[in-house]
């Protein structure tokens, strides 16, 4: 928090610390015969950026998969894309040759250097070849800057509810429970400008009443959310369908360096049609084959989870 000014009139800043939620629990995770130990958060960042932090359903559902068929990690090397924590990554560096774990948000890139530092030390020889790197959808820069490093590609290219970022189960709520979050929303930004320019006292009362009324709030949507982030359906819509064209364009200019020997394996977990169809839609216009693998369709929590194997045609 910095302050500007002097006297009765200060401006109270807030940075941007104020609104993550670096409060990391050592958490244990088993796959099979593996048995991870990974810093992660229990419950939603403030920040929707952040879902990193957490440890998603589909991490679980592919990390399964994957300690089922762990003959085809033997002696691999891999990309994965939006690594978060780094559950599955690191699950992978019991088996591969090298993985490299990639990010774009600054904030999951030191959780994830956290804890490859934790399974790669002295006491935790089992990992080996982990290395995290920064890595925005769609940047072709960054990309070339890792294949430079790795110029032979990679053999296997892993995802795992990297499509979503941000919840999606405000869809399935009432029109109430939006009104409600519409209304927070409402009150926080009447708020501020009334208050931008008030004293510092008023400014700290009409503060503290605005947490207070949107902690409230927040913590009934995310109690029926299950704990993950809530943001409002036009938001939700609007970010997935501009990452998603990214998403594909990153996982073709992986694929391409290793045509026919490299495929992308994606751990889907369906929380929208309109999200099923998109992601399909753009494997195909990306010029991939997108096939559901054979017995891997099953229950994630409440909502449906599938392995698909994507490779270029």
């Amino acid at each position: 928090m910095e302050r500007e000014g002097g006297g009765e009139d200060d401006i109270v800043c807030l940075d941007e610390s104020f609104f993550i939620n670096d409060n990391y629990q050592l958490t244990k995770f088993t796959f099979g015969s593996q048995v991870l130990e990974l810093f992660c958060l229990h419950a939603a960042s403030t920040d929707f950026d952040l879902t990193g932090q957490l440890v998603w359903p589909g991490a679980m559902l592919l990390n399964d998969y994957l300690s089922k068929n762990a003959e085809m990690l033997q002696g691999c090397s891999v990309i994965e894309l939006g690594s978060g924590v780094g559950v599955t990554g690191i699950l992978c560096s019991r088996f591969c040759r090298e993985v490299v774990l990639t990010d774009h948000n600054e904030e999951v890139l030191k959780i994830l250097n956290k804890n490859i530092e934790l399974h790669t030390s002295s006491e935790n020889r089992n990992c080996t070849g982990l290395v995290a790197k920064k890595l925005e959808w769609g940047s072709s820069a960054q990309i070339k800057q890792i294949l430079d490093e790795h110029s032979g590609g990679f053999d296997l290219v892993l995802g795992a509810d990297i499509y979503i970022l941000i919840n999606t189960s405000i869809l399935k709520f009432s029109t109430e429970l939006f009104y409600i979050y519409i209304y927070v929303h409402y009150v926080c930004v009447n708020y501020y400008y009334a208050i931008c320019h008030s004293a510092r006292k008023r400014f700290i009362r009409a503060w503290n009443y605005i947490m207070l009324r949107c902690m409230e709030i927040k913590n009934y949507i995310i109690g029926l959310a299950g704990g993950m982030p809530v943001l409002s359906p036009m938001l939700i819509y609007g970010f997935q369908q501009s990452s998603i064209p990214l998403l594909f364009d990153t996982v073709a200019q992986l694929l391409h360096v290793r045509r026919g020997q490299c495929k992308f394996i994606l751990a889907y977990v369906s929380r929208a049609k309109i999200l099923d169809a998109m992601v399909t839609n753009e494997a195909i216009s990306h010029g991939m084959q997108i096939s559901e693998v054979v017995g891997t369709r099953t229950i994630v929590g409440n909502l449906e989870g599938v392995i698909y194997e994507i490779t270029l045609q």
